[in-house]
């Protein structure tokens, strides 16, 4: 019998992998998909790419559906390929997520400046030629102990955060959606992205980066103990998520596709937000956007650590790591210990400044394709 409570419904479910999937990349990155391989060259790209990774999310969900255990990928590869072999799969998942989880402490903060310009006050030092300020660093490890918080608070918390911060995401990405349908460019002359820019090279360029914008289905695997489904319906709705967010890109691929001026989208920071101001001609509306994109790191920072203190919890259950981080809270039977952790080391990152978590990130995103690879 499961010491974890069974805590997590459909909605759950899919707001856990949807939130974890759709981060801040979508603000920042779509000008860039567009201008590299023009808008329907972007749309193939994710077509193709969304195609390999739900192949990927039906291997998760047979064997998700047939080991509903905590701990995904540690579970699946210490039962079939041995103990060392899950150590490294394990420690190649358990790098990914933290990665995210410290990203997403040091994203907070570079968002906040968009909304709050030269808000940076307090000189605290410099880390690798990035100066770090007291109330950039302070944006981030508040938002670190908040979401830490909630976890502590047990699934059911955590849980509803997730499905409020993916009802905005969504609300924003639907206006998003509508203003490029209703559009009507009011200056002829404006060049709007062509359709394909540079061939197969160019949707190879975007290409690589789609498995990267689909981390985050990974996360039902590690808390599939806490869900309250039948087997069958936990692997159907981890696809179901896997669908709705190639969909979610595609769509935002194609609103700022048919909105940004081709100039624009070449120089901007945050082309998506750029596409929403010029779709409904306000600068509300690329705040409005921004909100959306902050939203968007609070529940991929929410499902991580959700996804990150589970696969602690499995590895101390398994003697790979010490006891004490498998320990459950006596009353929201979460594993506290592992979520106090995780939580400590993201509260520390903004301190590191952003050049440091880009290292990070990056070899990160290397541990993530390392475990794929071995569940697969």
């Amino acid at each position: 019998m499961s010491a974890m409570k069974k805590s997590l419904g459909v909605v759950d479910i899919i707001a856990l992998a949807f939130g974890a999937m759709v981060g801040w990349g979508w603000v920042v990155l779509a000008s860039g998909w567009v201008v590299s391989a023009g808008t329907w060259g972007a749309i193939t790209a994710f077509l193709i790419g969304g195609i390999a990774v739900v192949m990927i999310g039906v291997t998760y969900a047979e064997l998700c559906s047939s080991m509903p255990i905590t701990g995904g990928e540690h579970t699946y590869t210490h039962r079939a390929l041995g103990v060392n072999v899950s150590f490294i799969c394990s420690w190649s998942m358990l790098f990914g997520y933290l990665s995210v989880v410290a990203f997403e402490a040091v994203a907070l903060p570079t968002v906040v400046e968009y909304l709050i310009p030269n808000y940076n006050q307090g000189y605290l030092w410099n880390v690798a030629g990035w100066d770090v300020y007291a109330t950039w660093a302070g944006v981030g490890m508040a938002g670190s102990i908040l979401v830490t918080w909630l976890n502590t608070r047990g699934l059911e918390v955590s849980a509803w955060f997730q499905k409020t911060a993916v009802a905005g995401i969504l609300i924003v990405g639907v206006l998003l959606f509508i203003g490029a349908v209703l559009f009507t460019p009011e200056n002829s002359t404006a060049q709007l992205s062509p359709a394909f820019v540079g061939g197969i090279g160019g949707i190879m360029a975007v290409i690589v980066m789609v498995p990267f914008m689909f981390v985050g289905f990974d996360v039902i695997p590690q808390a599939a103990e806490e869900m309250d489904l039948t087997r069958p319906n936990i692997g159907k709705f981890l696809i179901v998520s896997l669908i709705v967010a190639v969909i979610w890109y595609i769509a935002v691929i194609w609103s700022v596709g048919v909105t940004l001026p081709l100039a624009l989208a070449e120089t901007s920071t945050l082309g998506t937000a750029d596409a929403m101001e010029t779709a409904w001609s306000g600068k509300w509306a690329g705040v409005l956007l921004v909100i959306g994109g902050v939203l968007g790191i609070m529940s991929s920072w929410n499902a991580f650590l959700i996804g990150g203190s589970r696969l602690l919890y499995a590895m101390s259950k398994t003697h790979m790591l010490p006891a004490f981080l498998g320990k459950l809270h006596p009353k929201h039977n979460t594993p506290i210990n592992a979520i106090l952790l995780i939580g400590g080391l993201a509260t520390l990152a903004p301190l590191f400044g952003r050049k440091m978590l880009v290292w990070i990130v990056t070899a990160g995103g290397f541990g993530v394709v390392i475990a794929y690879t071995l569940v697969a």
